[in-house]
């Protein structure tokens, strides 16, 4: 038998064909139009169904896709936000170029997480064109999610174990972040996806903690002055300098980080919320920088300063016994794990004032 040639060559294997998406017939999610002449049959041809979810994806998720397009994923509001809160009205457009150029291309499609692997990685179906329910962890969410939270997680950084979670309680990502939230997460007008109801949250599993039944006093001393991280995280990463532009030899957007590094600092809380009402909390160096997009423009960010570079963290590298709550004055009187200002860039104490410690909270006599 001659070989196939590769339009021939059908990804579909029988264990489709017997599964619930594959009831269905190849133009009720991919368009086009049954012929058995390929040109006729590949007109209007939909590649990613979820780029046209009218009466595809929608047909039977109705109440998914109903807030999915709004969600963090799918949209990643964050971003302009964050840019434009740097900058004026006029240059808007510049960053809105940007953004279309080097941000936008990673957000998250219903496809990229129940068939297919991110493109960065090659992409490729997960199992062939079988749709897998619970997204595979290592190839679609640390995929995306993966030089900050994957190494954290699955321990990655050297002498740094990988979180208690993993480690002990193999638990994947979606143990914590349900189906609902990944699909659900619209952000507020901030564009931030920490100022809504913490989900996960640590004491939806942790039900004790803080509670007349907790046997951990420190808890309950602290109550919601610190955040979880605070005690139960390690060194984390953090960026600086990251620039963006198009290469001149392949006319492709590329970006360049100057500096990568770990770190675990304490600081002033910058977000200060009913729902994170904490003092203090680990803060992760962000890699905005003044001339971050200035090939789209000079002086595109001239409000740099409205905005801490050193951003509220939830690192995912939480152990149950770390350096700084060893005893109370590992914590106490320990000006190296406090974000003062001898640590923060000169040209960034401005931007920073509202979380940097002023004054490291005193050693603890007799401790």
């Amino acid at each position: 038998m001659a070989p196939l040639e590769p339009w021939e060559k059908v990804l579909v294997s029988a264990s489709f064909l017997e599964s619930t998406h594959g009831q269905f017939t190849c133009v009720q999610c991919h368009g086009g139009t049954q012929s058995p002449d390929k040109d006729t049959a590949h007109t209007d041809l939909i590649a990613n169904p979820y780029t046209d979810s009218v009466g595809r994806c929608d047909r039977c998720h109705a109440e998914i896709m109903a807030n999915f397009p709004d969600s963090l994923h799918a949209s990643l509001s964050g971003y302009p936000v964050a840019m434009q809160s740097r900058s004026v009205p006029e240059n808007h457009p510049a960053l809105q170029e940007a953004y279309n150029n080097h941000c936008s291309k990673c957000h998250s499609s219903c496809t990229d997480c129940h068939i297919t692997q991110p493109q960065h990685l090659g992409g490729g179906f997960l199992d062939g064109h079988n749709f897998v329910k619970t997204p595979p962890m290592t190839r679609t969410c640390t995929a995306c999610h993966g030089t900050r939270v994957g190494d954290e997680y699955l321990g990655k950084h050297e002498d740094i174990p990988g979180d208690v979670h993993f480690r002990v309680g193999r638990m994947n990502c979606v143990a914590c972040h349900s189906g609902e939230s990944l699909h659900n997460t619209p952000p507020d007008a901030r564009g931030n996806r920490y100022w809504g109801e913490q989900s996960p949250a640590c004491t939806t599993c942790h039900t004790t903690v803080g509670q007349k039944d907790d046997p951990i006093l420190q808890h309950t001393i602290h109550g919601e002055k610190l955040s979880c991280q605070v005690c139960h995280s390690v060194s984390y990463t953090s960026c600086d300098g990251c620039h963006v532009a198009i290469s001149e030899k392949t006319g492709l957007p590329f970006f360049r980080t100057e500096a990568t590094y770990l770190t675990f600092f304490i600081g002033r809380n910058p977000l200060d919320n009913e729902n994170r009402p904490y003092e203090y909390v680990p803060l992760r160096h962000v890699p905005v920088a003044p001339t971050s997009y200035q090939y789209y423009g000079e002086n595109l960010l001239p409000n740099f300063d409205l905005r801490p570079t050193w951003m509220y963290a939830t690192p995912h590298n939480i152990q149950r016994k770390t350096p700084q709550n060893q005893s109370c004055n590992s914590c106490h009187g320990n000006a190296e794990i406090f974000l003062t200002a001898d640590k923060v860039k000169p040209e960034e104490l401005n931007a920073n004032r509202r979380v940097i410690v002023e004054e490291v909270p005193a050693p603890i006599p007799g401790q």
